[in-house]
């Protein structure tokens, strides 16, 4: 074995995004409906004739011994996934950190899958997402969910059920051909033209719901409500009033802590509005990113966000998930 591939969907949130954090689920259980895109992580693994690990990513890093890595997903992952000899490791992306595509959830797991795939050994996409969750929330303890390695492993548009207990129930939605059809015409996605890191707004999220604040327990109740509704809606074909959902579930989101929204955001969704759009959010955590929107006039919107200069990403679903390959 030689090189391999592997390579890691991100996301787009549907309804109910919030709910997956332990500090929430544990107490009250989660639940959300999130889809896999044909943007990825992906990385190459390169296995033969390596005399110190090299670690390729916005930075470089060469050492003799896993424990020296700095960066903290490949050091963790390495050591508790690989025994064998030293590796070079290199990745990219087709979207930039901090976007709020779950791009370090599916890191994470395009990481494991090529691990995987060198150990010659095969791995579930449950059993994938569950090792990437232990090792960015029990092992790192990152303020982050489960929903980004859950989808990144499986792809497709699933509903996702996060019980007590931490287990995970994954119900892949088969919405008629002409729902999917309309979801990919008609939704569309904005660069806000600002990057951020989600520590703040989940770091906010996760200690006010570990102390009960009342407030936060209450926004993401409702949230986790509007997340069950999405999937009624979407599965019934509803797409207008789904859409509608999603205009409630951003006014809901943008009040849950601070940092979730700005002026420029708020502008360009104003704008949006504006244009015909019926609804939309932010992706990920907030405070940045890409705006998500439903666009019953896809032209209208695109003029009305070129005009304020939010450039557009076109996207598909993706339904493979992870996936690794190798070259000998």
């Amino acid at each position: 074995m030689s090189v391999i591939f592997s390579r890691a969907p991100l996301r787009i949130s549907l309804g109910g995004g919030g709910s997956d954090l332990p500090s929430y689920y544990g107490e009250h259980g989660g639940f959300l409906v999130s889809g896999a895109i044909d943007k990825y992580v992906y990385m190459l693994t390169h296995t033969s004739f390596q005399q110190r690990y090299r670690m390729k990513y916005s930075e470089l890093e060469e050492v003799d011994e896993i424990d020296r890595i700095r960066h903290p997903i490949l050091r963790e992952a390495l050591l508790r996934h690989w025994h064998g000899n030293p590796l070079e490791i290199a990745s990219v992306a087709d979207v930039p950190a901090g976007t709020g595509m779950g791009s370090s959830g599916a890191y994470t797991v395009c990481l494991l899958k090529g691990l995987a795939h060198a150990r010659r050994t095969s791995i579930t996409p449950a059993g994938l997402a569950e090792a990437a969750c232990e090792i960015e929330m029990d092992v790192l303890r990152e303020p982050v969910g489960k929903q980004d390695p859950y989808v990144a492993a499986h792809g497709g548009i699933c509903a996702y059920t996060f019980h007590r207990d931490g287990a995970v129930d994954v119900e892949p939605l088969e919405l008629d051909a002409g729902v999917l059809r309309r979801l990919r015409d008609q939704l569309l996605l904005f660069y806000t033209g600002e990057a951020r890191s989600t520590a703040t707004v989940l770091s906010d999220q996760d200690t006010r719901s570990k102390a009960h604040d009342e407030e936060m327990l209450e926004n993401l109740h409702r949230t986790k409500e509007l997340g069950l509704q999405s999937r009624e809606l979407l599965m019934a074909g509803d797409l207008e009033a789904y859409a509608e959902l999603m205009h409630e579930h951003w006014e809901h989101k943008r009040r849950r802590s601070p940092g979730m929204t700005d002026e420029h955001i708020d502008r360009l969704y104003t704008l949006a509005r504006r244009s015909g759009v019926l609804g939309g959010k932010l992706v990920g955590a907030g405070g940045g990113g890409f705006l998500l929107l439903y666009a019953p006039r896809p032209e209208d919107t695109r003029e009305a966000m070129a005009a304020a200069r939010a450039s557009e990403l076109a996207f598909d679903f993706e339904f493979g998930g992870a996936y690794a390959s190798e070259n000998r």
